[in-house]
């Protein structure tokens, strides 16, 4: 595939890299069968961490999408289904399930009620470019603080002037899309929110106010040196952020340097 695309053969030609976001993501802990620690959820291919962690070149991506989907699910996620025949129908008829209907249905109601004049795939795309350019491979205060303001404001115009065809009855991939993005607005604020705390450059994340004077990462061990969680408190809410130390006890910390 790679030869078809550059005219190159990268058994005799090392492969051209090109960063993309997605080299910035960690990966989720599974066990032996991919499954998390939430039972039931599994995750698979670039979303875990078992062959590759937060190596996400192109070439190791795909072999562990291959890898995960071929030769592992098949055989551990059924594992996990033979128990559910045990388990017996869950009830809809509770308070809580209740409560989670009308709130869907309003959301979605909500959505095809604006009828404005842009798709939603244009809000997709411009959602894309903000994060792209100003939250991407490098990043620093000024382009964070501008990505913040720019997506709050695409956030608002969304609300305003998309346009979604047909209604909530019925099969309906645009009122899909739209749903998923407004998800992934209360993401970008939340990925922006995080990069503006680390003040630190370490692995793919590139603040380029801290370099050293080869323009290396400059991590800043004595107040980052941890693994964190946000815990979402509600729409328009600042997220709480959850710590955990990290500890080495085998092996030595060093700045990652690619000359």
């Amino acid at each position: 595939m790679y030869q078809k695309i550059t005219d190159e053969n990268p058994y005799e030609t090392p492969m051209m890299i090109y960063p993309a976001i997605h080299y910035t993501m960690g990966g989720l802990w599974v066990d032996y069968e991919l499954q998390t620690t939430i039972p039931g959820l599994f995750a698979a291919g670039e979303a875990n961490f078992s062959d590759h962690g937060a190596n996400r070149l192109g070439a190791s991506a795909l072999m562990q999408g291959l890898a995960d989907g071929y030769f592992v699910l098949p055989y551990t996620m059924q594992n996990y289904l033979a128990d559910q025949i045990y388990v017996g129908k869950i009830s809809a008829t509770t308070p809580e399930f209740d409560k989670a209907e009308v709130a869907v249905r309003e959301r979605l109601n909500k959505l095809t009620t604006i009828r404005g004049d842009k798709t939603v795939d244009h809000f997709h795309k411009a959602l894309g470019k903000i994060m792209w350019e100003y939250c991407g491979m490098a990043r620093n205060t000024e382009s964070l603080t501008k990505a913040k303001k720019l997506v709050s404001q695409l956030e608002e115009e969304f609300w305003k002037s998309v346009f979604i065809p047909g209604n909530a009855n019925e099969m309906n991939p645009e009122l899909e899309k739209a749903y998923r993005l407004e998800d992934y607005f209360e993401l970008a604020q939340l990925v922006i929110d995080d990069a503006m705390h680390r003040e630190e450059s370490c692995g793919g994340h590139f603040r380029t106010e801290h370099q050293t004077q080869d323009g290396e990462t400059l991590r800043d061990d004595e107040h980052f040196m941890y693994v964190a969680a946000w815990e979402y408190q509600g729409h328009g809410q600042p997220e709480t952020m959850e710590k955990e130390p990290l500890v080495y006890e085998h092996i030595t910390i060093a700045n990652r340097n690619y000359k």
